[in-house]
């Protein structure tokens, strides 16, 4: 559902790449966790899936479409719950929730219908007719996330999504990831949470230093009693070490 192929981002004049020749391969059906220290390109790699940046060099493809021929395309298969709000502050939720789904192409009746239900989901059903700007951190975490779904689309990319989620928030998110890999969408999961993503994640890729050093299914990880994924994360962002499937 996602392949990166020999990407690399370098910013400015800079000869340090922030993202340094990385290939990868995301599947239908899993929740794959992204993980790494500051620093070490995972935002920068989740800005170039869903476009925000252009590599310098390689390809990524979305679903098989080519990110760079067919950007529209290829982002209409995507919904992202980025690690900021940048939101319409002076919208009210309802008229937000609204303008994604007409942007995306979602029927009136079946746009109505989701953001009941995902409002209802995440408590969000009475600051809807109020203004974005009055809401707390948490309020504008759940109108990303509803967002984010609106479209059905499949490949849901979250950069530390539970950040300010209360507890039953938090258990739903995780529930929604499960589902929408589950019917064949693909989830691609970034968290400083280790444990979080050792719960959820299906496979995980560790990056430092801009570079893929791990990629492994969590049941791989589970077979040595001795080794827990807190333990392997430090391990490898400590040395540097490469390792793989």
């Amino acid at each position: 559902m996602i392949k990166l192929t020999n990407v690399s981002k370098t910013y400015g004049k800079s000869q340090v790449k922030a993202v340094d020749n990385l290939s990868l391969e995301i599947k239908d059906g899993e929740i794959f966790g992204f993980l790494g220290p500051n620093g070490a390109g995972k935002s920068t790699t989740i800005k170039m899936i869903t476009g925000i940046l252009s590599p310098n060099e390689g390809v990524i493809e979305v679903d098989g479409i080519n990110l760079a021929d067919n950007p529209t395309l290829a982002k209409s298969y995507i919904g992202f719950v980025p690690d900021n709000h940048e939101t319409y502050e002076t919208l009210k939720g309802m008229e937000y929730l609204n303008f994604i789904g007409v942007m995306y192409g979602v029927e009136a009746n079946l746009l109505k219908q989701r953001i009941t239900e995902y409002a209802e989901m995440f408590q969000l059903t009475d600051a809807l007719p109020n203004m974005i700007a009055s809401y707390s951190h948490g309020m504008k975490q759940k109108l990303m996330v509803i967002a984010a779904l609106i479209h059905e689309p499949k490949v849901w990319i979250l950069d530390e999504p539970l950040t300010g989620l209360d507890p039953q928030s938090a258990y739903q998110l995780k529930q929604l990831m499960r589902k929408h890999a589950d019917n064949g969408n693909t989830v691609f999961f970034s968290s400083h949470v280790i444990d979080v993503v050792e719960k959820v994640c299906d496979r995980i890729g560790i990056i430092n230093h801009g570079k893929l050093v791990a990629v492994d299914t969590l049941d791989n990880i589970r077979a040595d009693e001795s080794v827990s994924l807190e333990s392997l994360f430090l391990t490898i962002t400590a040395d540097g070490t490469p390792v793989g499937e």
